[in-house]
């Protein structure tokens, strides 16, 4: 990828599994970098230090790379306008909240806590939008100066103009206006020093002479605290472009309590990733019915940014399933098809691993695919009739599957070291014995109540195939528990 005048970047948080969304976002700069042969960055945004990791980070590194996107600069290669992670620039970032507060487009907010939920509560009580309603805005500057003195804690919001809106054209919407009047007071720099997501996106996008800057439509409604911000620096705003969500085929947004998002969950059930970018391109590209099964160069040169939908990119599962079959029968050549089988079950060492914990538990190699298959499969065929042998009623099983759900969301690691030492503080919490509470999740995760061991196979099969098991489990007993 030549160097042009074009640069666009990616900036993932590492607070989660790597979303399909962001391959999809992530798509477009890349397709649309090659376009024009600019430069095609990624970022790490991980202001949100609380529920930022290395190990998300890392996912996300893997899942792009998985993908077959490229970047000419980023946390893991460097560059010239590093660091390319946030949580290591935030020195940076202190001079110009100072900026703001100097040249009075900013100020100091107080307000605890306690006191802004009663704030938003209140609004909502009224049919409001909630929103900051300027209770600091009028402090004199020698109160401020004593407050921050004595060290009680404050954060910097951005002043909004009483009147007008702000009006920009949209690559992607064309003209938009958005009332001034509706956008808050937004926090700039935290308690804690580090900017929030807005100040951190336009100073970093500044310093790294980004010219577009190509996101989801969600993103629409915070542009004009983007633009006040470039104005209030007197930097040049870059083009921006909205990209519709991908939505459900009934439109309901893709989210992960519906629908499996992961990209991680992809790849584990044997997608090929240049199928799922294939698919994910075809969103960005005007073809004739026939001309479906594109290469990634192939995307490239049809790709249209100038011509694109707002109606919105239905993740259509069907089509994933016959893109991807076409790709397995018709692009790889029988010894590749054989080498990518491999390498799809060495990932995460499920193969090895999962003959190593079967060895012990075998008569016999054939018995093998029935006690450890579950590890390979797309799906273990739950039924009402895989959960009647459970000593559980149904209304306890899903008690406990519902349970376990919400507490696995909320791991930081994913190891059985982490899986076990959750699972007994589920138990404890829902005053059970550990021995209750598995036997839902051994059928849950293998269809089989004789498998291997729990904590062991949930880590191997990792947190995104296990969370859409879970999910599909406590439908199946659902409908246990309403056919009574």
């Amino acid at each position: 990828m030549t160097t042009s005048g074009v640069r666009v970047r990616i900036a993932p948080s590492p607070t989660g599994e790597p979303h399909v969304g962001t391959a999809y976002i992530a798509l477009f700069n890349y397709l649309f970098a090659k376009k024009h042969g600019g430069t095609f960055i990624l970022r790490i945004e991980d202001t949100d230090a609380t529920r930022s990791t290395p190990e998300f980070e890392q996912k996300v590194l893997d899942a792009l790379k998985w993908c077959g996107l490229e970047w000419s600069e980023g946390p893991d290669i460097g560059g010239d306008y590093g660091p390319y992670r946030q949580s290591d620039r935030k020195a940076m970032y202190t001079p110009y909240g100072q900026d703001l507060l100097d040249k009075g487009h900013a100020f100091r907010c107080f307000c605890t806590p306690e006191r802004l939920d009663q704030m938003r509560e209140a609004q909502r009580a009224a049919g409001k939008p909630p929103k900051y309603d300027g209770l600091c805005l009028n402090i004199k500057a020698e109160e401020v100066t004593a407050r921050v003195a004595s060290g009680e804690a404050s954060v910097i919001r951005m002043k909004i103009p009483a009147e007008g809106s702000c009006d920009f054209n949209d690559g992607v919407y064309g003209d938009v206006s958005i009332p001034w009047d509706s956008v808050d007071m937004q926090v700039l720099i935290k308690a804690d020093g580090m900017p929030t997501y807005h100040m951190a996106n336009v100073i970093d996008d500044h310093l790294m002479k980004i010219t577009h800057v190509a996101r989801g439509e969600e993103w629409l409604a915070s542009v004009p605290k983007h633009i006040l911000l470039y104005r209030y620096f007197g930097w040049d705003a870059p083009v921006f472009m909205h990209l519709s969500l991908m939505r459900n085929a009934d439109k309901s947004k893709l989210s992960k309590r519906k629908n499996p998002t992961s990209i991680s969950y992809y790849s584990a059930l044997g997608y090929l990733p240049e199928a799922l970018m294939n698919f994910l391109g075809l969103f960005f590209i005007q073809i004739a019915e026939g001309e479906e099964l594109l290469t990634m160069d192939q995307l490239a040169e049809k790709f249209d940014p100038d011509n694109l939908s707002k109606a919105g990119a239905i993740f259509d599962i069907q089509k994933l399933d016959w893109l991807n079959g076409r790709w397995l029968r018709e692009q790889l050549s029988p010894e590749d098809f054989i080498a990518r089988t491999l390498l799809w079950a060495s990932e995460n060492s499920r193969l090895t691993e999962g003959l190593k914990l079967s060895q012990s538990r075998v008569s016999k190699l054939g018995e093998l695919p029935s006690l450890a298959g579950f590890l390979l499969s797309s799906d273990v065929g739950l039924t009402p009739a895989s959960f009647a042998g459970l000593k559980t009623s149904p209304e306890e099983t899903l008690e406990i599957l519902n349970a376990v759900q919400v507490d696995l969301e909320k791991m930081l690691e994913w190891n059985v070291e982490s899986i076990d030492a959750e699972l007994r503080a589920v138990a404890d919490r829902l005053g059970k014995k550990l021995r209750v509470v598995t036997p839902p999740l051994f059928v849950a995760v293998s269809g089989s109540s004789r498998s291997l061991p729990l904590f062991d196979s949930m880590a191997l099969l990792g947190r995104s195939v296990v969370r859409q098991r879970l999910k599909t489990a406590a439908t199946v007993v659902a409908s246990m528990v309403g056919a009574k």
